[in-house]
């Protein structure tokens, strides 16, 4: 007797079986055909789902997707039942902090099957490497190099500082033998460094993403004279995507909160045909952190938050909760607005969390992320859109992943609720297939789990090896050893 057929004797006889027999689900790699599931699928129609659908999975991709009567049979393919299940492709978040290996379950557990982390070190390509040979579970870890910026206010320690254009050329070769494939620029750089980066990036098919590079910061700017480095000048250099609305609006609107403006910046943006990672959810914690007087960033699941870098945050933790909530909560508010605002316009918008940083909780700020965006007004259909097809889109991935079709990538998230009606289902998957394996609800919690079972000593090799890999050595007692 097949799954599908226990489960509708015992609907007939009053019982109720959903966990169980999907926990019951095979685990390991291998084909898969999931019968009876509902497919939203935002690179097609995600508002009008294919219903009583059969997915069938081979060597980590999808075969089929589509009605029963026309799937494939797979010789040797485990059948598991998806009646009452909704799947989605697997969520992306574009903007994550890793420090190490311990928060991958978190990930998974959110069914996150891919993170782009934004700022590299040599360990993150060795565990990519090992995730996606089958070594160790884990979202696929896309990541840029050390992050480039040039001296002054922003710089922050585990920053690679550049100035003349020829140290900061060498700076991307340097990170491209290393086998980084994205490089992140951040506000500071000088117009010489950051022009040198992107031409010398462009000329050795690496992608760009971060903050928009202002230049030297003078008295005044931006309040009373420009930037170095105009907002505009940025639009045109084929940014892979731009980070944080509350940047854009410092920058591009040189922290005005004013409406028409900003409706006229969203559109240049728009017409220049870049991707932008709003990360509300990273400025709405701090206002969090302001209007608690800092006790938000002790809820709980911040457990698991790296501790050593914690360390590193207490200090800015405690600026922000002396900071003034009600000037804050006004600033997430604008946010927000503008968010909408850049959507109107027709911008490309993605899903980020700024996770690992501040108190920003691996896995689950992606759909604190995702409750801003719905506060904001949007649909929970273009929140699953945002999440999936856009960032496949943004990552030039836009006919392999972030859809459920034929020759597609098998990286699936199934839940027993329905994601289109409200979006706080996505926090609750009920299996993930990452890759082709299958991943039962019981296996993402016990990687959820996991992700608070730090390792202090190997963060510490993580980040004395990235340092001294950029050229700047570091003595770990600064980090608390």
């Amino acid at each position: 007797m097949t799954i599908r057929n226990i489960r509708r004797l015992a609907t007939a006889l009053g019982l109720c079986l959903t966990a169980p027999l999907l926990a019951a689900a095979p685990q390991g790699p291998g084909p898969l055909r999931i019968e009876g599931v509902r497919l939203v699928d935002p690179a097609r129609s995600a508002e009008a789902p294919a219903e009583d659908a059969v997915l069938v999975i081979e060597a980590g991709t999808i075969v089929y997707a589509g009605p029963a009567t026309s799937a494939p049979e797979v010789s040797g393919a485990r059948v598991v039942d998806g009646e009452g299940l909704s799947a989605i492709p697997g969520l992306v978040d574009m903007h994550v902090h890793v420090w190490d290996r311990a928060s991958r379950g978190a990930y998974l557990a959110s069914g996150i099957t891919t993170v782009r982390n934004m700022s590299g070190m040599p360990f993150h390509l060795a565990l990519a490497q090992r995730i996606e040979q089958g070594e160790v579970d884990g979202p696929h870890l896309l990541t840029t190099g050390p992050i480039l910026n040039s001296p002054g206010p922003n710089q922050q320690i585990n920053h690679q500082l550049v100035g003349a254009a020829a140290e900061a050329k060498a700076a991307v070769a340097a990170q491209d033998a290393a086998g980084y494939q994205r490089i992140k620029v951040y506000s500071n750089l000088t117009r010489e460094a950051y022009e040198a980066v992107r031409d010398e990036a462009a000329a050795r098919g690496m992608r760009v993403a971060g903050h928009t590079p202002e230049g030297r910061r003078a008295p005044g700017i931006p309040q009373d004279r420009p930037f170095a480095i105009g907002f505009d000048e940025i639009l045109d250099d084929g940014f892979e995507t731009i980070e944080h609305v509350e940047s854009i609006v410092w920058h591009g609107l040189r922290d005005r909160r004013d409406p028409v403006a900003a409706r006229r910046l969203a559109q240049r943006i728009a017409a220049a045909g870049v991707p932008v990672t709003p990360t509300l959810v990273a400025h709405r914690n701090l206002a969090r952190v302001a209007a608690t007087d800092g006790a938000y960033a002790r809820r709980p699941g911040t457990e698991k938050l790296n501790p050593v870098t914690q360390r590193t945050e207490a200090g800015h933790i405690a600026a922000w909760a002396a900071r003034d909530p009600a000037q804050e909560e006004e600033a997430a508010a604008f946010y927000q607005q503008f968010t909408r605002i850049l959507d109107q316009a027709g911008v490309l918008l993605v899903a980020g969390s700024d996770a690992g940083i501040f108190t920003n909780i691996p896995g689950v700020s992606l759909h604190d992320e995702f409750d801003q965006l719905a506060e904001a007004g949007f649909s929970p259909v273009k929140i699953i859109a945002m999440a999936t097809h856009n960032a496949a889109v943004a990552l030039g991935q836009g006919n392999q992943s972030g859809c459920l079709a034929s020759d597609c990538i098998a990286d699936i998230v199934f839940y027993a609720c329905d994601p289109l009606a409200d979006v706080t289902c996505l926090r609750h998957p009920e299996a993930v297939v990452r890759s082709g394996r299958w991943l039962s609800r019981e296996r993402l919690a016990e990687l959820d789990a996991a992700a608070s079972q730090h390792d202090p000593g190997r963060t510490i090799a993580n980040l004395v090896e990235g340092m001294a890999a950029q050229g700047t050595p570091i003595d770990p007692a600064m980090l608390g050893q």
